[in-house]
């Protein structure tokens, strides 16, 4: 079981891509809910970039869906927009 933290929320999934389709459904200003995830990583970045310096919101076309969404989910934990949670007690 993986958790992402974004302030006082936690959403919980058994991949990073459960949990980006649980924060794509709670994304009020979203408006594209399921449609492909790419779509949503790329509006969210974009709407991170006062907190994530835009050399990191590269989305590789290379990655399978699964790694993209755990590198946005790393990627929001190391600066500081969520805190992922993978086998720790917090």
């Amino acid at each position: 079981m993986m958790v992402f933290r974004i302030d006082n929320k936690d959403y919980y999934g058994s991949t990073a891509l459960d949990i980006v389709r649980a924060m794509e459904q709670d994304t009020e200003e979203y408006p594209n809910r399921g449609q492909p995830v790419r779509k949503f990583l790329k509006w969210s970045l974009q709407a991170l970039s006062r907190k994530i310096p835009p050399r990191e919101m590269h989305l590789s076309k290379r990655m399978e869906t699964e790694e993209l969404a755990l590198s946005y989910l790393y990627l929001r934990d190391e600066y500081g927009a969520g805190k992922l949670l993978i086998g720790r007690d917090e």
